[in-house]
This record gives structure tokens, C-alpha cells and sequence, in this order.
């Protein structure tokens, strides 16, 4: 009876020594012992409401697959993901969501790049950058919405997938590329079958 107590004595004390250590530790050592923490459940960052939607189109394919979101670095220089991925074949058509004027068109790092800046969009204008694509547009080219800029490039290691890399800027500010699209052209409205109107001979 004694032994019980006294093993029922050590047991508490133990558990509470852990929930108190467990308590002092920082977060990023609970990180390394739980493993990352899971996805927050607020979803993705919403449009910027400083972004009018002026696009009407997607830079690729109709309504390409985003495979990474845009997620703002905490400062300037911190880690995060300065625009969205989206899914592309190689060679694909890379377009100009809304017109303007380029001004960037060549290699960076290896990687072939574009960058629009947009018509009456204030100052300093937005302007959207597309990599890796191969331009056939030239610095200086005025573009109207919808016009091909260049193709999607192959062999980028970048999503570990074939993808374009469209981010979007204000001076040096980092902005949701997907605030230029308008509510409509973002939803992905569920697959409904046609009725038969006719029957087959």
C-alpha cells in the first residue's frame, strides 16, 4: 500500500516536471519534436484590395491548377513564396493578363523572364513578372490583354513540376497576383452534365 502511494507520489511529480518543462520551451523547439505545425485553416491569402481585377484571362490556360499560393514574406528579406505557381506544360502560351508595356525581357539566374508593367494602373505602375519563359516579346513592345509573351520553358526546378512563376509588384512591393483576377474568374464552379436533347440513331 505504502509502494503504491509512493509510486503514485513520483508519477505526479514526474508529470508535472514535463508539463512545466514542456511549458518554458520556445515554439520552434516544440516544432522539432512534434514536427511542423499543420496548415492553418484560414485558408489562402485573400485578393489585395489595393489590386483593381482588371485581368480577364489567366496568364496560362484557361484555369490552371495554382500549385503554390502566393505567401508574403514577414519582412523584405524574409522566406515566402512572392507570387503563385501555376500548372503548365512545356511550351505552353505565356500571356499578358491585361495590356501594357514590357519592360524586361531576358534571362535571370538562367531563367528566362518577362516583366509588363500595366496601362493606368497609377505610379508607379503594377507590373507582373512570368518565369521561366522563353520571351518573343523585346523590351519596350507595347502588349494589349491576352497577347502571347513567350512560352513556358522547360526543365524548371522551381515547383519540381513544369510551372509558370507569376508574381506581381508595386515599386518594391510584393502584391497577390491573383487580386488582378475578378471573383468569377477565380471560382472553380463543380462539373455538371449536359441533358441529351436528341437520341442517338
Amino acid at each position: 500500500m505504502r509502494a503504491k502511494r509512493c509510486v503514485r507520489t513520483w508519477l505526479g511529480l514526474l508529470l508535472g516536471m514535463t508539463v512545466t518543462v514542456l511549458g518554458a520551451l520556445p515554439p520552434s523547439a516544440l516544432a522539432r519534436v512534434n514536427g511542423p505545425a499543420p496548415p492553418s485553416a484560414a485558408g489562402p491569402p485573400t485578393p489585395d484590395a489595393t489590386v483593381p481585377p482588371l485581368a480577364r484571362l489567366w496568364p496560362v490556360g484557361l484555369r490552371p491548377s495554382v500549385l503554390r499560393g502566393w505567401d508574403p514574406p514577414a519582412t523584405p528579406y524574409a522566406r515566402g513564396h512572392r507570387g503563385v505557381d501555376l500548372a503548365a506544360a512545356p511550351g505552353a502560351p505565356v500571356r499578358s493578363v491585361v495590356a501594357g508595356r514590357v519592360s524586361f525581357a531576358g534571362r535571370v539566374a538562367g531563367r528566362g523572364a518577362i516583366a509588363v508593367e500595366l496601362t493606368g494602373t497609377g505610379a508607379p505602375p503594377l507590373r507582373t513578372t512570368f518565369t521561366p519563359v522563353r520571351a518573343t516579346v523585346h523590351q519596350g513592345d507595347e502588349v494589349a490583354a491576352g497577347e502571347v509573351l513567350g512560352t513556358l520553358e522547360p526543365g524548371d526546378a522551381h515547383c519540381g513540376t513544369p510551372c509558370l512563376h507569376w508574381g506581381l509588384r508595386r515599386d518594391r512591393t510584393y502584391l497577390n497576383p491573383l487580386s488582378l483576377l475578378p471573383p468569377w474568374l477565380l471560382r472553380r464552379d463543380p462539373s455538371r452534365l449536359l441533358p441529351v436533347t436528341s437520341a442517338l440513331p
